[in-house]
């Protein structure tokens, strides 16, 4: 019923294994070919339980609701729940031992860990850390989650509100226009989660003017399915993206 899950599977060599998923799925692009039976707040019962899948597979405490009615349905239910990139690691590994892959979700694993080693070593060679602000929601504000925000720091980034990105719950990551202001971020990362950013309403918020990030037109934005996703993305592809701006920013300070 999520992303996360499909791109470990495709990932682990057993794509066959996939009968149903989510409408949001972008990850490999031939996991869109499969069949849809869910959105992300929604599933269709009826649809799933035609399919008899042995396992269905779900994220996060919003999907509680639609675990709770598959389960009383007599189907068997996983919900993840974790929120850093240990958690993405652990994952991974979990999703491999239920489909009986434990040995290729090990050798999955490293090879992530191996991209995370790696990007920890190119940041270390940059001369300046950039003050880094992620946005993944406008109004209200709504600040980057857990691993979002460990991803930009291993990439070289120093997020400014580093607190908040550890809460679970969306209304704990809350911020203000006035916070955002006075963090000054040098780097403005915006991945709204269902819609593209509107670069001009960020850059014509009021009191933005006096922020680095606007005044050097460090603005960017992210695709959500990668960096919004709790599973390899914002490794396998978030990491190189990151690297790449952050890399680029070096050249404003020198």
């Amino acid at each position: 019923m999520t992303e996360e899950s499909v791109e470990v599977i495709y990932a682990l060599d057993r794509s066959e294994l996939i009968v149903g998923v989510s409408a949001y799925v972008e990850r490999p692009p031939e996991a869109k070919k499969k069949k849809t039976i869910s959105a992300f707040t929604h599933a269709n019962l009826k649809r799933i339980k035609e399919i008899n899948p042995d396992l269905v597979l779900g994220f996060s405490d919003i999907q509680k609701d639609i675990a709770r009615d598959l389960i009383g349905e007599g189907l068997n239910v996983f919900i993840a729940n974790h929120r850093s990139v240990e958690g993405i690691l652990n994952y991974v590994q979990m999703v491999g031992n239920l489909i009986g892959e434990t040995a290729k979700a090990s050798e999955y694993v490293k090879e992530l860990e191996s991209k995370i080693s790696k990007a920890r070593k190119k940041a270390s060679s940059f001369k300046v850390r950039p003050k880094v602000y992620i946005e993944e929601w406008n109004e209200p504000l709504i600040c980057g989650i857990q691993w979002f925000s460990e991803i930009v720091d291993l990439c070289g980034g120093e997020v400014v509100h580093r607190e908040k990105s550890l809460s679970s719950l969306a209304n704990g990551r809350f911020l203000t226009h006035e916070e955002v202001i006075d963090f000054d971020p040098d780097i403005i990362l915006a991945s709204w989660c269902g819609k593209k950013v509107d670069f001009e309403h960020i850059y014509n918020r009021e009191g933005y003017s006096k922020i680095s990030a606007i005044q050097n037109k460090q603005v960017f934005e992210l695709s959500p399915e990668i960096f919004l996703q709790p599973g390899p993305a914002p490794i396998v592809s978030g990491i190189d993206q990151l690297l790449e701006i952050f890399e680029s920013y070096q050249h404003i300070v020198d």
